[in-house]
């Protein structure tokens, strides 16, 4: 492997080691490109700000400054979003609507349903690309590492003229270069003996609402999978690491709604609806659907959990699958309406899970 990540990065060198595009070799997907160089993503976009095929957008120099950008997307009509991490990538097609930003976090409901923490992102690119579909523009933004946070894509849908007027409103032509640094790794978990795991068994069953299960995992100074393991199998059980698939090919065959989280720093991006096509290729599990794909490496799932939480309508219970450093980058849910209960259909398909050695 090229290692072109010296500090500061030669942005110019970078550029050279990109390969030309051509019919006999499509263009490498930028983050695997990236990981051969030894350089951070958004590099790849930096550099090719030179040739004029990447233009930086709303600097990330104070908490609300993609706020603008974000709600402008609502006025370009259909696109692609995308949110990945090293394990997932989910793609959604629809519209960017009912926008509420308050400073550095926000959110958007519709077809497009995203969870937003803008502390995290940093720098924003307008990028013209030649992909394996052919030339296609998009808006990414990146944390301070240079991992990719959130894409939006421009689709035969898309109005062109509006996303071209979106992208001259923002540009930042001027902007100083960027500058990335590694994210200091996650503090370790507290070692179990110190875990007052009755408390925990007393709070976590004494909850009205699931939103209030972040602020109790802070409360107990406990990380999630570590809660998951503690609880007691009244309100997490492990399950075999391929219970998800299991998960998509019975919602596939029955046709009930599911509800797909994919997370990373910066964002959850919320699939809600059927999956009908399910495709395994190699390590990677796919949901290849007109509106919506997953892409999830089933390789990178160290543990899997259905999860109990109390919600004001009864229990609420998902599919939680984790990576050896006991980040959960999917949840799967049944569709829920708010004020209703859990659908029977989601709860008799995980209890399909639960009588298998985990």
């Amino acid at each position: 492997m090229t290692d072109l990540a010296a500090t500061p990065l030669d942005f110019a060198a970078i550029l050279a080691a990109i390969p030309p595009a051509s019919d006999a070799a499509p263009p490498p997907r930028a983050r695997d490109l990236a990981d051969r160089l030894g350089v951070p993503e958004a590099a790849l976009s930096e550099a090719r700000r030179a040739t004029g095929e990447t233009r930086r957008l709303a600097r990330g120099d104070h908490k609300g400054a993609f706020r603008d950008l974000l709600i402008g997307v609502g006025g370009v009509g259909e696109v692609m979003a995308l949110t990945r991490s090293d394990h997932c990538v989910h793609e959604k097609h629809g519209e960017y609507l009912a926008p509420e930003i308050e400073g550095p976090v926000g959110l958007f409901l519709g077809e497009i349903d995203l969870r937003l923490f803008l502390f995290n992102w940093k720098y924003a690119y307008a990028v013209n690309e030649v992909t394996r579909s052919g030339p296609r523009r998009s808006l990414q933004f990146f944390d301070a590492a240079g991992e990719a946070m959130h894409k939006i894509y421009e689709t035969q849908a898309t109005d062109s003229a509006a996303f071209t007027a979106l992208i001259e409103a923002h540009a930042e032509d001027d902007a100083p270069a960027a500058e990335f640094a590694p994210i200091p790794p996650a503090k370790a978990p507290r070692p179990d003996a110190e875990i007052d795991v009755a408390a925990l068994r007393a709070d976590w069953a004494a909850m009205k609402d699931t939103h209030e299960f972040f602020g109790m995992l802070r409360a107990h100074d406990v990380a999630r999978e570590q809660a998951m393991r503690l609880v007691g199998a009244d309100w997490a059980r492990p399950v075999p690491l391929d219970a998800c698939r299991h998960v998509f090919e019975r919602a596939s065959q029955t046709g009930q709604p599911i509800m797909v989280f994919a997370f990373n720093r910066g964002c959850v991006q919320i699939h809600t609806g059927p999956v009908s096509t399910i495709k395994v290729m190699g390590p990677w599990l796919n949901v290849l659907d007109p509106r919506f794909n997953l892409h999830l490496r089933e390789d990178r799932i160290a543990s899997a959990w259905i999860v109990r939480k109390p919600g004001d309508t009864g229990d609420v219970t998902s599919l939680e699958l984790f990576d050896r450093d006991g980040f959960c980058f999917v949840q799967l849910f049944g569709e829920r309406k708010p004020g209703k209960p859990e659908r029977e259909d989601w709860r008799a398909l995980l209890a399909e899970l639960e009588g298998e050695p985990a």
